[in-house]
């Protein structure tokens, strides 16, 4: 069975050192302590490696079923679920007036890390609930809230969100579901909705729907949206569970990965909803559980990367092959073990290098959104920025990474008994679902880099700049780090000052660079991440605080992220600065 161990070391070293989150002055923060975090990081990673790892092999082979209309999780995966409930993890986050802990976002996305590192498809479940709570709690009515929250907090009741229709995917202006209105306020729900992640299962009393439908007088095209929620089963005044909803799972879909999951086709038959949010503006209402989702689903792509690393490393240190060119290690045994070849140290630092660079990027942005929910609107446009490069990068980096620790193995790695295929097919689905990837580089070059006439993106430029200015009389950051990050930055700008100059005249030119564009930003973000880093692992060596070894260690990886994993941005703006024409040269037929 593959192995994993939280890397709560990682996490503490960031947490503290590098973002100081006690000393934020953002509420709630000054009680996050090196004790308070490492108490709740380390039951975290117990519950992880001793309940939901050995439920990942479980829940990859045996599937869920579709039985007399109720859906059937894999064996153990109820009894997971009690003990993630009883231990309050669905609620760590969530509002204390709904039963939540109140504990920062940052905590609740640290401790999802370890959660899916051990056992994707089981963490769906609470983590759609808790992007349906998010929507609720944003845009709902007080009766609503009151209604649905409390039991949603708890996961007694879980959540999903149901957008993608048979013939429509990411233009959802095209959705047929229709919503009638009723005389007691509610409205009839009918259509269908594929794709639905946990939309039904046998862990949770009662599943609330988030249904985007179109109610008469909205008009064409996504203006015409609202957001309904729909509960499986109605609940009475009283707040108990009432007859069944006209909802029904139609049948389930038969997946590559996440097989643990229940990915459902649903049938919404003259379905009771409620309105969420204003009536025709259910895009805006939804993209407030989107955008959540699009951050969790870029930390899938780096945590189960992270769990397949852990895998490659132990394999490369065992397995005995070939001699090292330099003289055997292992004298005494036939071979010497992988890890002294130098191919597999690259392929080693290269995942190494990426999974901590993309950590401490996921844990800046939920950083972020602690900062927003706090009032700080330059925070709220900051995060808007990286969402769709936390979502886009870090899961294309986070598969290529599953993909390479696969190949550590070799042909291991494609036998099912060593767990590194359900790695990289449980990895595959992070680059499509939640908006593939594609759709990612055009919201960042269509929409996100314009906002506000470019005011984030330019406040990350300055950000950036002053961070170098800061440091640049030490000497050795400066040349390890400083430089191939001001190097990078330049290249970013360069990309985005040829898409002012040449988007306006042929949109197709933007459009065409835009994936590399995405690319160049995550590579940029991620020098920025290292060097910001650096700078902490070398104040605590010379502070004498710290572990000298994970110290020096985290400054070496470093170094390598920005020698051999950085210099890819002047690739990316070569090929977004050829433009549209070698990519738009062939007509269709010629394909």
């Amino acid at each position: 069975m593959p192995i994993y161990e939280a890397p709560l070391r990682d996490m503490q070293f960031i947490l503290h050192d590098v973002l100081d989150i006690k000393n934020t002055g953002l509420p709630g923060h000054d009680e996050l302590d090196r004790d308070f975090t490492e108490a709740v990081l380390d039951a975290a990673g117990k519950l992880a490696t001793e309940m939901l790892l050995p439920l990942n092999v479980v829940g990859d082979r045996q599937g869920c079923v579709l039985e007399n209309g109720i859906v059937r999780t894999p064996d153990g995966f109820k009894g997971a679920f009690d003990a993630l409930r009883e231990g309050g993890w669905t609620a760590r986050d969530c509002d204390p007036e709904f039963g939540g802990q109140g504990m920062p976002y940052l905590m609740g996305l640290a401790t999802g890390e370890i959660f899916v590192s051990a056992n994707m498809a089981f963490n769906m479940y609470q983590g759609l609930t808790h992007g349906a709570y998010s929507a609720i709690h944003t845009h709902g009515t007080d009766a609503q809230k009151q209604t649905w929250l409390p039991k949603m907090v708890s996961c007694e009741w879980t959540g999903t969100m149901n957008l993608t229709e048979p013939h429509c995917g990411t233009d959802l202006g095209m959705l047929r579901t229709k919503a009638e209105p009723q005389e007691d306020g509610s409205y009839r729900i009918t259509g269908q909705k594929i794709f639905i992640s946990a939309g039904d299962h046998d862990m949770a009393e009662n599943v609330i729907h988030l249904v985007l439908a179109k109610a008469p007088g909205g008009g064409e095209g996504t203006k015409g949206i609202s957001l309904f929620i729909v509960p499986k089963f109605l609940v009475n005044e009283d707040g108990s569970l009432g007859e069944r909803n006209g909802v029904s799972v139609g049948s389930l879909e038969d997946k590559m990965g996440i097989h643990g999951n229940a990915t459902c086709v649903m049938n919404f038959d003259g379905a009771q909803g409620w309105l969420l949010g204003d009536l025709h503006k259910g895009m805006r209402a939804m993209f407030t559980m989107m955008n959540e989702a699009r951050l969790g689903v870029g930390l899938q792509g780096y945590a189960v990367a992270e769990a397949a690393y852990q895998n490659a490393v132990a394999y490369a240190k065992d397995r005995l092959q070939g001699r090292a060119v330099t003289g055997a290690e292992n004298p005494d045994g036939p071979a010497d073990p992988l890890i002294v070849h130098p191919d597999i140290r690259r392929n080693l630092m290269d995942q190494k290098s990426f999974l901590e660079g993309a950590r401490m990027l996921a844990f800046w942005g939920a950083h972020q959104i602690d900062r927003a929910h706090a009032g700080e609107a330059e925070a709220d446009g900051m995060i808007s920025l990286l969402t769709p490069i936390i979502k886009g990068f870090l899961t294309d980096k986070g598969f290529e990474t599953t993909v390479n620790a696969q190949q550590v193995f070799g042909g291991h790695g494609y036998i099912e008994e060593w767990g590194m295929s359900q790695f990289v097919r449980d990895a595959r689905i992070t680059m499509i679902y939640e908006g593939a990837n594609g759709i990612q580089a055009l919201d960042l070059v269509g929409r996100k880099l314009a906002a506000d006439g470019g005011k984030y993106v330019m406040a990350f430029f300055d950000e950036i700049k002053s961070f170098i200015k800061t440091h640049e009389g030490d000497e050795t950051l400066k040349q390890d780090f400083l430089e191939p990050l001001k190097a990078a930055s330049k290249d970013l700008q360069a990309a985005a000052m040829y898409f002012m100059q040449h988007g306006m005249k042929n949109p197709n030119n933007a459009l065409a660079g835009s994936y590399d564009f995405m690319h160049l930003f995550g590579h940029t973000v991620l020098g920025f991440m290292w060097a910001r880093m650096a700078v902490a692992a070398q104040a605590a060596l010379q502070g004498g605080s710290g572990d000298a070894d994970f110290l020096n260690t985290k400054l070496a990886t470093g170094r390598y992220y920005m020698q051999r994993q950085l210099p890819m941005t002047a690739t990316h703006l070569a090929r977004i600065e050829s433009g549209a024409d070698p990519v738009m040269a062939l007509d269709a037929a010629q394909f």
